[in-house]
């Protein structure tokens, strides 16, 4: 299987030599937990796409620190590629921007969340397992960076997984669309490390509560599997 990763931003560059661009995360991600996949990442931001929708098997689109009702030419370029995707059917992972943007692509609506900033390790609960999931504890933990929050869903959408924090946490289009709140190829150093940067913004009370939370334990890797298992289903 090939993957195309919509990247649709960059990581600050005193970052990068440690963690790497977003497309790196999810390429260590998901290639530890089946080498054999592979991969192809396309710069949207920068209006690159691939020159044939099938080149590859599924898209991944990543997050980003713009927001999807923003007026920007490249965001709504790439909510016109969702489209395409959608009507053909083809296999899409959207990841907290990407989760965003597929909603308010498909008729829903994204915007800045009353409840503010949620930042650190959240716990997020299915409430009813779909076919990919792996039978286990309905509730999971996953690193989260994010202000804005989907309010409405995409026509057709299935909520499966939320919290009192996030009520749309993990949702599913038919067969061919899943995406997440969450941030699966996030480490606590790097979550740890947005939180540093934007400590003014977050607030004393909201950053001390998520560099608290990330000594627990994220399951970046069992929501990995789950990508794997929706996208090879």
């Amino acid at each position: 299987m090939k993957l195309g990763i919509l990247k649709t931003d960059a990581v600050r560059p005193e970052w990068v030599p440690e963690y790497g661009e977003y497309p790196d995360m999810f390429i260590a991600l998901l290639g530890r937990l089946d080498p054999d996949l592979e991969f192809a990442v396309y710069d949207v931001e920068q209006g690159e796409y691939p020159e044939d929708i099938d080149e590859v098997d599924a898209y991944l689109i990543t997050g980003s620190k713009s927001s999807v009702y923003e007026d920007q030419p490249w965001i709504a370029r790439l909510m016109e590629f969702v489209r395409e995707l959608d009507a053909r059917r083809k296999k899409l992972v959207g990841i907290c921007f990407g989760h965003q943007l597929v909603a308010q692509a498909l008729g829903g609506r994204t915007e800045k969340s009353p409840k503010g900033w949620g930042v650190g390790l959240h716990t997020h609960e299915f409430t009813r397992q779909p076919d990919w999931h792996d039978g286990g504890n309905a509730a999971f933990d996953i690193l989260v960076s994010h202000q804005d929050q989907v309010v409405e869903n995409a026509a057709g959408a299935s909520v499966l997984a939320g919290s009192e924090f996030c009520e749309n946490a993990v949702v599913q289009v038919g067969d061919h669309i899943l995406t997440f709140q969450g941030h699966p190829e996030f480490v606590p150093g790097y979550s740890r490390a947005i939180m540093d940067f934007r400590r003014e913004t977050l607030g004393e009370p909201v950053y001390s509560a998520g560099v608290a939370s990330v000594e627990g334990e994220p399951e970046g890797e069992r929501v990995g599997r789950w990508i794997l298992n929706f996208l090879k289903s």
